[in-house]
């Protein structure tokens, strides 16, 4: 990371930071997938020097906005004060116990209300993959912190997430819940959603390991049952936003995998040979103009670039080298993803402007990725 990157990427989490009302007189706008980035960038820009204890507060402040906001019941909701459900009654002292909302603007749908493909993007409720990124942002400030009570509520989240989310014995999921998780608004499964459950419970029990916490869940039974679910799975995939987020999890199983685990040995291959058959698929068309890309999608992509950089250059584990091998010619994609979307003139279209926060946050996430990333 240049000092460049680190100007441009701590501009960008400072715009945010007011225009959001994390700093400022701005009421709070709180959306869950962003505010798990967001969080990441503030621990990273923190560790990395200047504004240190303003960039800790920043990201002690998006935990607790995210709990008041998206841990609560929504305003215009008959039902108010901290969700609850079947799963789980949330509370100050357990404020992740009964999921998160996304954050959208439009209310979820009704009972008896009929599916509207369109609408329901712009529907709130939750997400299984958002639930997760916020799993791994509580996780992340619990290593930072030393601070074993942010894991302990990633693990009830987890816990609260495999309860609402998994059907038919643990061998299926739902992609999309209602608020208070009591039934589900699409009921497909995401195509790496039981990996990324996998592999975010061994990693929150990791941590509870490293930070000698015995407390709360322990989610054997979740790895249990996401596990059952990755074996004989698709993991090659055509978005690049997921392509991204496959080669996360390669570098997470690596640095998770026990020193002769053969099944987490078999599963490393199986991802890196699936980000290797879809890469070729996610040649973005760098010459488009910026009206007819989606930057989120794309700086998905460069930041799971930067995971499988560090796993070609450090694995912790023993990955296929053959494999690695064939995956470095695509590392300089990650440049020219982020030098398109750092040109200001690229930052006016609507495509961009009309999903500001995310596309910039994850645009600092690319430039900084050491919060995300951690070590």
């Amino acid at each position: 990371m240049s000092a460049a990157d680190l100007n441009v990427a701590a501009a960008l989490m400072d715009a945010f930071a007011r225009r959001t009302g994390l700093e400022g007189h701005a009421p709070a706008v709180r959306y869950l997938w962003t505010d798990a980035f967001a969080t990441c960038n503030f621990l990273g820009l923190a560790d990395a020097g200047g504004g240190s204890a303003r960039y800790d507060a920043l990201a002690e402040r998006t935990i607790a906005q995210v709990h008041e906001v998206l841990a609560h019941f929504r305003t215009d909701d008959f039902r108010t004060g901290w969700l609850r459900g079947p799963h789980g009654h949330a509370e100050q002292d357990h404020p992740t116990r009964a999921g998160l909302r996304i954050g959208k603007p439009l209310a979820e749908r009704g009972t008896g209300e009929p599916f509207d493909e369109r609408l329901e993007w712009e529907r709130d409720g939750q997400y299984f993959h958002y639930l997760t990124r916020w799993m791994h942002a509580l996780d992340r400030c619990a290593r930072h912190r030393r601070a074993a009570h942010f894991n302990r509520w990633a693990r009830e989240l987890a816990d609260t997430a495999h309860r609402a989310f998994t059907v038919h014995g643990g061998r299926g999921m739902y992609w999309k819940m209602s608020t208070d998780l009591a039934r589900p608004l699409v009921a497909s499964m995401g195509q790496h959603d039981p990996l990324d459950g996998l592999l975010t419970a061994r990693a929150l029990r990791a941590t509870a390991q490293v930070l000698g916490d015995t407390s709360g869940p322990g989610l054997l039974d979740a790895i249990a049952d996401y596990t059952a679910m990755v074996q004989g799975s698709r993991m090659a995939t055509s978005d690049p936003l997921g392509l991204g987020g496959l080669l996360l999890d390669a570098l997470r199983l690596d640095r998770l995998s026990r020193p002769g685990d053969e099944a987490d040995r078999a599963l490393l291959d199986q991802l890196l040979a699936s980000a290797l058959a879809s890469l070729p698929h996610n040649q973005l068309a760098l010459d488009a103009p910026a009206e007819a890309r989606l930057g989120f999608r794309e700086l998905g992509l460069a930041i799971g670039l930067a995971a499988l950089e560090r796993l070609i250059v450090a694995p912790a584990g023993r990955p296929d080298p053959h494999r690695l091998h064939a995956l470095r010619p695509y590392l300089p994609l990650r440049q020219a993803i982020q030098d398109y979307w750092r040109q200001p003139a690229h930052r006016v279209a609507a495509t961009w402007t009309e999903h500001r926060d995310i596309n910039e946050v994850m645009l600092a996430t690319s430039l900084a990725p050491e919060g995300w990333l951690g070590d």
